[in-house]
Protein backbone atom coordinates (compact mmCIF):
# COMPACT_ATOMS: atom_id res chain seq x y z
CA UNK A 1 0.00 0.00 0.00
CA UNK A 2 1.53 3.74 -1.00
CA UNK A 3 2.00 5.65 2.09
CA UNK A 4 -0.52 8.57 2.36
CA UNK A 5 2.10 11.05 2.68
CA UNK A 6 3.46 9.85 -0.70
CA UNK A 7 -0.08 9.82 -2.34
CA UNK A 8 -0.53 13.42 -1.27
CA UNK A 9 2.61 14.36 -2.66
CA UNK A 10 1.62 12.97 -6.22
CA UNK A 11 -1.47 14.63 -5.63
CA UNK A 12 0.15 17.69 -5.50
CA UNK A 13 2.43 17.86 -7.98
CA UNK A 14 0.01 16.54 -10.64
CA UNK A 15 -1.85 19.78 -9.57
CA UNK A 16 0.63 21.89 -11.31
CA UNK A 17 0.33 20.13 -14.64
CA UNK A 18 -2.70 21.53 -15.98
CA UNK A 19 -1.94 19.94 -19.53
CA UNK A 20 -1.27 16.70 -18.23
CA UNK A 21 1.90 14.99 -17.43
CA UNK A 22 3.66 11.67 -18.33
CA UNK A 23 4.59 8.89 -15.53
CA UNK A 24 8.27 9.79 -16.28
CA UNK A 25 8.03 13.28 -16.00
CA UNK A 26 6.17 13.48 -12.53
CA UNK A 27 8.46 10.48 -11.52
CA UNK A 28 11.86 12.70 -12.33
CA UNK A 29 9.91 15.99 -10.80
CA UNK A 30 9.50 14.08 -7.41
CA UNK A 31 12.80 12.30 -7.63
CA UNK A 32 10.63 8.97 -6.31
CA UNK A 33 11.35 5.82 -7.77
CA UNK A 34 8.72 4.78 -11.06
CA UNK A 35 6.86 1.93 -8.90
CA UNK A 36 6.04 3.96 -6.52
CA UNK A 37 4.61 7.52 -8.53
CA UNK A 38 2.97 3.82 -10.63
CA UNK A 39 1.19 2.96 -7.36
CA UNK A 40 -0.41 6.64 -6.09
CA UNK A 41 -1.57 7.41 -9.29
CA UNK A 42 -3.41 4.08 -9.49
CA UNK A 43 -4.57 4.65 -6.33
CA UNK A 44 -5.50 8.21 -7.08
CA UNK A 45 -7.14 7.25 -10.40
CA UNK A 46 -9.44 4.72 -8.34
CA UNK A 47 -10.82 7.21 -5.84
CA UNK A 48 -11.72 9.42 -9.13
CA UNK A 49 -8.47 11.72 -8.39
CA UNK A 50 -6.63 11.12 -11.33
CA UNK A 51 -7.21 9.65 -14.96
CA UNK A 52 -5.68 9.53 -17.63
CA UNK A 53 -6.06 11.43 -21.04
CA UNK A 54 -5.35 9.98 -24.69
CA UNK A 55 -2.18 10.46 -24.63
CA UNK A 56 -2.11 8.40 -21.34
CA UNK A 57 -0.85 11.87 -19.46
CA UNK A 58 -1.96 11.75 -16.32
CA UNK A 59 -4.49 15.23 -14.89
CA UNK A 60 -6.24 15.71 -11.80
CA UNK A 61 -9.70 13.98 -11.91
CA UNK A 62 -13.16 14.90 -12.27
CA UNK A 63 -14.26 14.01 -9.08
CA UNK A 64 -11.41 15.68 -7.58
CA UNK A 65 -12.26 19.22 -9.27
CA UNK A 66 -15.73 18.54 -8.74
CA UNK A 67 -15.40 18.17 -4.68
CA UNK A 68 -12.74 21.18 -4.76
CA UNK A 69 -14.87 23.73 -6.39
CA UNK A 70 -17.76 22.44 -4.10
CA UNK A 71 -15.45 23.45 -1.36
CA UNK A 72 -14.32 26.88 -2.86
CA UNK A 73 -18.03 27.70 -3.64
CA UNK A 74 -19.15 26.77 0.01
CA UNK A 75 -16.31 29.55 1.39
CA UNK A 76 -17.21 32.56 2.42
CA UNK A 77 -16.62 35.22 -0.01
CA UNK A 78 -13.99 37.43 1.93
CA UNK A 79 -12.26 33.70 2.26
CA UNK A 80 -12.35 32.92 -1.55
CA UNK A 81 -10.75 36.58 -2.52
CA UNK A 82 -8.32 36.32 0.47
CA UNK A 83 -5.44 35.34 -2.44
CA UNK A 84 -5.77 37.75 -4.72
CA UNK A 85 -5.83 40.55 -2.33
CA UNK A 86 -2.49 39.14 -1.25
CA UNK A 87 -1.31 39.37 -4.90
CA UNK A 88 -2.41 42.81 -5.67
CA UNK A 89 -1.26 44.04 -2.56
CA UNK A 90 2.26 42.75 -3.19
CA UNK A 91 1.85 43.80 -6.97
CA UNK A 92 1.20 47.24 -6.09
CA UNK A 93 3.19 47.89 -2.65
CA UNK A 94 -0.58 49.20 -1.19
CA UNK A 95 -3.42 48.32 0.77
CA UNK A 96 -6.10 46.14 -0.84
CA UNK A 97 -10.05 45.44 0.34
CA UNK A 98 -12.93 42.88 -0.40
CA UNK A 99 -16.14 45.21 0.22
CA UNK A 100 -19.77 44.66 -0.16
CA UNK A 101 -22.66 47.33 -0.35
CA UNK A 102 -25.06 47.56 3.29
CA UNK A 103 -27.69 50.11 2.44
CA UNK A 104 -25.90 53.72 2.00
CA UNK A 105 -22.49 52.65 3.69
CA UNK A 106 -19.51 50.09 2.05
CA UNK A 107 -18.28 47.65 4.90
CA UNK A 108 -14.95 46.41 4.62
CA UNK A 109 -15.24 42.49 4.71
CA UNK A 110 -11.37 41.72 4.66
CA UNK A 111 -7.80 43.87 3.99
CA UNK A 112 -4.53 43.12 3.14
CA UNK A 113 -1.38 45.86 3.70
CA UNK A 114 1.41 45.92 1.66
CA UNK A 115 3.78 43.26 2.97
CA UNK A 116 6.46 45.65 3.70
CA UNK A 117 8.00 49.08 3.78
CA UNK A 118 4.48 51.22 3.34
CA UNK A 119 2.37 53.32 5.53
CA UNK A 120 -0.67 51.20 6.20
CA UNK A 121 -4.21 52.65 6.16
CA UNK A 122 -7.02 53.63 8.59
CA UNK A 123 -9.42 50.98 7.12
CA UNK A 124 -10.29 47.84 9.56
CA UNK A 125 -12.26 44.33 8.40
CA UNK A 126 -15.95 44.89 9.56
CA UNK A 127 -15.51 48.84 9.15
CA UNK A 128 -18.26 51.21 7.06
CA UNK A 129 -17.69 54.29 4.86
CA UNK A 130 -20.51 56.00 3.03
CA UNK A 131 -21.27 54.46 -0.52
CA UNK A 132 -21.44 57.58 -2.60
CA UNK A 133 -17.57 58.46 -1.84
CA UNK A 134 -16.12 55.14 -2.34
CA UNK A 135 -14.74 53.59 -5.45
CA UNK A 136 -16.24 50.04 -4.34
CA UNK A 137 -19.50 51.83 -2.96
CA UNK A 138 -20.20 53.92 -6.53
CA UNK A 139 -18.92 50.99 -8.45
CA UNK A 140 -21.66 48.59 -6.60
CA UNK A 141 -24.31 51.12 -6.57
CA UNK A 142 -23.75 51.66 -10.04
CA UNK A 143 -25.58 48.09 -11.13
CA UNK A 144 -28.82 49.33 -8.19
CA UNK A 145 -28.99 52.14 -9.35
CA UNK A 146 -29.68 52.42 -13.22
CA UNK A 147 -31.78 55.78 -13.69
CA UNK A 148 -31.67 59.46 -11.82
CA UNK A 149 -34.87 58.06 -10.81
CA UNK A 150 -33.40 55.39 -8.49
CA UNK A 151 -30.29 57.35 -7.51
CA UNK A 152 -32.81 60.11 -6.18
CA UNK A 153 -35.14 57.73 -4.68
CA UNK A 154 -31.64 56.03 -2.82
CA UNK A 155 -30.67 59.62 -1.83
CA UNK A 156 -33.83 60.64 -0.75
CA UNK A 157 -33.84 63.53 1.89
CA UNK A 158 -30.52 62.96 2.98
CA UNK A 159 -27.80 64.91 2.79
CA UNK A 160 -24.73 63.51 1.01
CA UNK A 161 -21.61 63.60 3.16
CA UNK A 162 -18.93 66.04 1.96
CA UNK A 163 -15.77 64.15 3.06
CA UNK A 164 -13.45 65.90 1.03
CA UNK A 165 -14.12 68.87 -1.50
CA UNK A 166 -13.92 66.08 -4.04
CA UNK A 167 -16.90 64.03 -2.57
CA UNK A 168 -20.33 64.00 -4.50
CA UNK A 169 -22.94 65.42 -2.48
CA UNK A 170 -26.20 65.91 -4.86
CA UNK A 171 -28.05 62.85 -6.81
CA UNK A 172 -27.70 64.49 -9.96
CA UNK A 173 -23.88 64.37 -9.36
CA UNK A 174 -24.09 60.84 -8.37
CA UNK A 175 -26.17 59.96 -11.16
CA UNK A 176 -23.67 61.15 -13.30
CA UNK A 177 -20.76 59.68 -11.97
CA UNK A 178 -22.66 56.04 -12.02
CA UNK A 179 -23.38 56.32 -15.25
CA UNK A 180 -19.36 56.58 -16.37
CA UNK A 181 -18.41 53.93 -14.07
CA UNK A 182 -21.07 51.55 -15.85
CA UNK A 183 -19.75 52.38 -19.33
CA UNK A 184 -16.23 51.63 -18.31
CA UNK A 185 -16.72 48.90 -16.15
CA UNK A 186 -14.66 49.77 -12.71
CA UNK A 187 -14.89 52.72 -10.44
CA UNK A 188 -12.57 55.37 -8.71
CA UNK A 189 -12.25 57.41 -5.55
CA UNK A 190 -9.78 60.67 -6.56
CA UNK A 191 -9.08 61.36 -3.18
CA UNK A 192 -13.26 61.83 -2.69
CA UNK A 193 -13.12 59.94 0.86
CA UNK A 194 -10.23 60.94 2.39
CA UNK A 195 -7.61 63.18 1.61
CA UNK A 196 -4.47 61.81 0.01
CA UNK A 197 -6.19 58.48 -0.75
CA UNK A 198 -7.39 57.50 -3.87
CA UNK A 199 -8.51 54.22 -5.09
CA UNK A 200 -10.05 51.88 -7.81
CA UNK A 201 -12.59 49.19 -7.50
CA UNK A 202 -13.53 46.13 -10.02
CA UNK A 203 -16.15 44.17 -9.67
CA UNK A 204 -16.39 40.54 -8.19
CA UNK A 205 -18.67 37.97 -8.94
CA UNK A 206 -18.91 35.16 -6.31
CA UNK A 207 -22.27 34.47 -5.78
CA UNK A 208 -24.17 35.27 -9.47
CA UNK A 209 -22.92 35.57 -13.04
CA UNK A 210 -25.13 39.13 -13.38
CA UNK A 211 -24.89 40.83 -9.64
CA UNK A 212 -21.98 41.50 -8.34
CA UNK A 213 -21.13 40.24 -4.68
CA UNK A 214 -18.74 42.58 -3.83
CA UNK A 215 -15.91 44.69 -5.23
CA UNK A 216 -11.71 44.02 -4.98
CA UNK A 217 -10.58 47.85 -4.39
CA UNK A 218 -6.58 48.62 -4.42
CA UNK A 219 -6.17 51.67 -2.35
CA UNK A 220 -2.95 54.17 -2.86
CA UNK A 221 -1.60 56.77 -1.00
CA UNK A 222 -2.14 59.39 -4.36
CA UNK A 223 2.12 60.51 -3.68
CA UNK A 224 3.19 57.34 -4.18
CA UNK A 225 0.55 55.82 -6.89
CA UNK A 226 -1.42 58.25 -8.75
CA UNK A 227 -4.88 57.41 -9.73
CA UNK A 228 -3.92 57.50 -13.65
CA UNK A 229 -1.23 54.88 -12.73
CA UNK A 230 -4.19 52.49 -11.46
CA UNK A 231 -6.36 53.14 -14.33
CA UNK A 232 -3.94 52.71 -16.99
CA UNK A 233 -3.51 49.12 -15.24
CA UNK A 234 -6.77 48.30 -15.15
CA UNK A 235 -6.71 45.36 -17.04
CA UNK A 236 -4.21 43.81 -15.02
CA UNK A 237 -6.38 44.07 -12.35
CA UNK A 238 -9.41 42.90 -13.39
CA UNK A 239 -7.41 39.68 -15.11
CA UNK A 240 -6.17 38.89 -11.17
CA UNK A 241 -9.40 39.21 -9.70
CA UNK A 242 -11.41 37.68 -12.93
CA UNK A 243 -13.40 40.44 -13.49
CA UNK A 244 -14.76 40.62 -17.03
CA UNK A 245 -12.94 43.26 -19.40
Amino acid sequence: MVGADRTLAVLAALATYTHGVSLEEITSALGSPKPTVHRALSALRRAGFASQDGLGHYVLGDDFLRLAFAHHEGRPDHVRVQDTLVSLAARYGETVHYTVLDGVSVVYRSKVDPPRGAMRLTSVVGGRNPAHCTAAGKLLLSSRLPDHDSVAAWVGSRELERRTDKSVTTADELHQELELIRGRGYGVDDQENEPGVNCLAVPVFLTSPITPSGAVSVSALAYRTPLSTLVDDVDTIRGMTGAPR
